[in-house]
């Protein structure tokens, strides 16, 4: 198991959540609360704050990043087998409707295979409260051995 997923259940959401912004501030501007990981799956709630909109009064576009590269990273961090380690090395992103409310930002790695170094193409989705998609990321995320 990996580090990451041992302190989430050991300290729970709310706390690894901050833990996670103490490790990397940038994510703290997004105020994350990751609710759901494990193994091929990572899930965050991200409030709408006036902080985080543009001058359309829609979370901004580096915010959604932010959300995607947070449970994306996580995601990727808890799926890899022992002894290896992931940089990511690339985003494409959607912008795929006005994001005005609280988000769900989601990265579904079950369809990866997580046994062989190399690239792997990392989707996250982000839903606003009523279902409906408001972002897409595919991030490389690359792979490597520790030996490497």
């Amino acid at each position: 198991m990996s580090q990451a997923l041992q302190m989430f259940n050991t300290v729970g959401a709310d706390q690894f959540s901050r833990m996670v912004c103490e490790i990397a501030p940038y994510f703290s501007t997004i105020t994350p609360t990751l609710v759901d990981i494990r193994p091929q799956r990572a899930e965050a709630r991200i409030p709408f704050r006036k902080e985080i909109t543009n001058h359309l009064g829609c979370v901004h576009a580096i915010a959604l990043c932010n959300a995607a590269e947070l449970v994306g990273g996580i995601m990727t961090d808890v799926s890899l087998p022992a002894g290896t380690r992931w940089i990511p090395s690339g985003m494409t992103v959607a912008y795929l409707a006005k994001a005005k409310t609280d988000l769900t930002a989601i990265s579904d790695g079950s369809a990866i295979d997580w046994s062989v170094p190399g690239d792997k193409v990392v989707p996250v989705e982000i839903f606003d409260t009523t279902g409906k998609k408001v972002f897409t990321a595919q991030i490389t995320m690359n792979v490597k051995s520790l030996d490497s």
